[in-house]
C-alpha cells in the first residue's frame, strides 16, 4: 500500500512535469507569436488568453465527466487535446492566422483543465498524513518544466519557418509522451469512503462555506497575479530591448521559483497551517512588486519573477490544501470543479488584459496596481484565521 501510493504520486508528478513544459512553451512564446500576427499590441496576448478560456470552459464539464469515467480516462483525454492544440497552433503560425493560433491554444487550455486535477488526484491516492506533501510533490514536477520548457521554446523558435511554428510542434510531441506516462496511473475507488460520510450536498452549500471561499479567493489571487505578470514579462522585456534568450531565462527562473519550493511547502503547511503559508505568499508578492520598481534591467526582471513564482507556490498550494478540507469525498467533483473554474476565469481575465495593461500602464505601474488586490486577500486570510481561532 505504501509503495503503491508513492508510485502513483511519482506518475502524477511526471505527468505534471510534462504538462508544465507545454504550459511554459505557450507562456514563453505565445505572446511573441501573437504579437507577430496581431494588428494591435492589445491583441498580442490573445493566444495565452484563449488557453485560459479553454481551461475555464472545460474544467467543470471535465470534472463531471471524470466523476463517471475515472481520472485516468480524463487525464488521457487531456493529453490528446494538447497534441491536437499544438498541431493547430503550428498550422496557424504557418498560415499567418492569429485565429488558428488562438484556436490551438484553446485546446492546450483544455489539456490544462484536466491536468489541474493532478494535484487533487495526488490527495486521493495519499493517506491523510501524506496528503499535503503529495500535493506539493506533484506540483514539484514543474521543476523539470522550468529547466526544459524555455529551452524547448527557444529551440522551436528557429527550428522551422515561420518563427515559433517548431515550438508548437514540440508541444504536441510532449503531450504525446505524457499520454504514455499516464497509462500507468491507477486511482483507487472512493465509493466506500464517500458512502460512509453521507450523501453529497448541493454545490452552493459547499461553496458558501467561509473556508472554501477564502481558499478559492486566495488561490485565485495567487494564480491571477502570477499569470498577469508572467504573460506580460516576455513582451515587456523585448520592449525594453532584451533578447528572447534573456526573456526565456527569466521565465525559466520564474518557473523554478514556482515549483522548487514545492519540496518543502507541504511540510510548512503541516507545521504552520495553510493560512499562514498563504499569508507568507502574499508578503512575497508585495516583495515582487517592490522589485519591479527598481528598474527594467535583467536583474530586476529576474529577481522579481523568482519572487512572483515563490509567492504563487505558497498561495496556490496553501489554497489547494485548505479547500480539500471543505468537502466530502462524494462532493469532490463539484467542489474541485467550481474552485478551478473560478481560478481559471480569473487567469483568463488576467492573461487577456495583460497586453492592454502593459501597453497602457507600462511594466512597473501595471505591477504596482496589484497592491490593493493582494491586501484584500490578506484581510480575508486574517479574518478566517481569527474566526477559526475563536471557534
Amino acid at each position: 500500500m505504501f509503495k503503491a501510493m508513492h508510485r502513483q504520486v511519482v506518475i502524477l508528478a511526471s505527468a505534471q512535469a510534462l504538462f508544465q513544459i507545454v504550459s511554459v512553451i505557450v507562456m514563453t512564446v505565445g505572446g511573441l507569436a501573437g504579437a507577430q500576427l496581431a494588428d494591435s499590441p492589445r491583441w498580442s496576448t490573445l493566444p495565452i488568453a484563449t488557453m485560459f478560456l479553454g481551461t475555464a470552459s472545460i474544467t467543470f464539464p471535465g470534472a463531471m465527466w471524470m466523476a463517471r469515467v475515472g481520472r485516468r480516462a480524463g487525464f488521457l483525454c487531456g493529453t490528446f487535446f494538447g497534441l491536437l492544440g499544438g498541431l493547430i497552433a503550428a498550422f496557424g503560425i504557418h498560415e499567418r492566422s492569429l485565429g488558428l493560433l488562438a484556436t490551438g491554444t484553446f485546446f492546450v487550455g483544455a489539456y490544462q483543465a484536466f491536468a489541474q486535477f493532478y494535484r487533487f488526484a495526488a490527495g486521493e491516492v495519499a493517506d491523510e498524513a501524506f496528503k499535503a506533501r503529495a500535493i506539493s510533490l506533484v506540483l514539484a514536477g514543474g521543476i523539470v518544466a522550468a529547466l526544459v520548457g524555455p529551452m524547448l521554446a527557444r529551440l522551436g523558435e528557429s527550428l522551422l519557418s515561420p518563427e515559433y511554428m517548431g515550438s508548437f510542434l514540440i508541444l504536441s510531441v510532449v503531450s504525446l509522451v505524457a499520454s504514455g506516462v499516464l497509462l500507468g496511473l491507477r486511482i483507487p475507488a472512493a465509493s466506500d469512503q464517500a458512502a460512509a460520510q453521507g450523501p453529497a450536498r448541493p454545490w452552493h452549500e459547499i461553496v458558501i462555506q467561509p473556508a472554501y471561499l477564502v481558499a478559492m479567493f486566495g488561490a485565485a489571487t495567487g494564480y491571477g497575479i502570477m499569470i498577469l505578470a508572467m504573460t506580460a514579462t516576455p513582451i515587456a522585456m523585448v520592449n525594453h530591448h532584451h533578447e528572447l534568450s534573456s526573456a526565456a531565462t527569466v521565465i525559466q527562473l520564474h518557473t523554478l521559483g514556482m515549483f522548487l519550493p514545492s519540496f518543502f511547502t507541504g511540510s510548512l503547511i503541516v507545521r504552520f497551517g495553510a493560512i499562514r503559508v498563504m499569508l507568507a505568499g502574499a508578503a512575497i508578492f508585495l516583495a515582487h512588486i517592490l522589485t519591479t520598481l527598481a528598474g527594467t534591467g535583467f536583474n530586476s526582471f529576474a529577481v522579481s519573477l523568482v519572487l512572483l513564482g515563490v509567492g504563487w507556490n505558497f498561495m496556490y498550494i496553501g489554497g489547494t490544501t485548505l479547500v480539500t478540507t471543505t468537502y466530502r469525498p462524494s462532493e469532490k467533483a463539484k467542489a474541485q470543479a467550481v474552485n478551478d473554474m473560478t481560478i481559471f476565469f480569473v487567469g483568463l481575465a488576467c492573461s487577456f488584459g495583460a497586453g492592454g495593461l502593459l501597453d497602457t500602464l507600462g511594466w512597473q505601474r501595471m505591477n504596482f496596481a496589484l497592491v490593493p488586490w493582494i491586501l484584500v486577500a490578506v484581510v480575508a486570510l486574517v479574518w478566517l484565521h481569527r474566526r477559526r481561532s475563536t471557534a
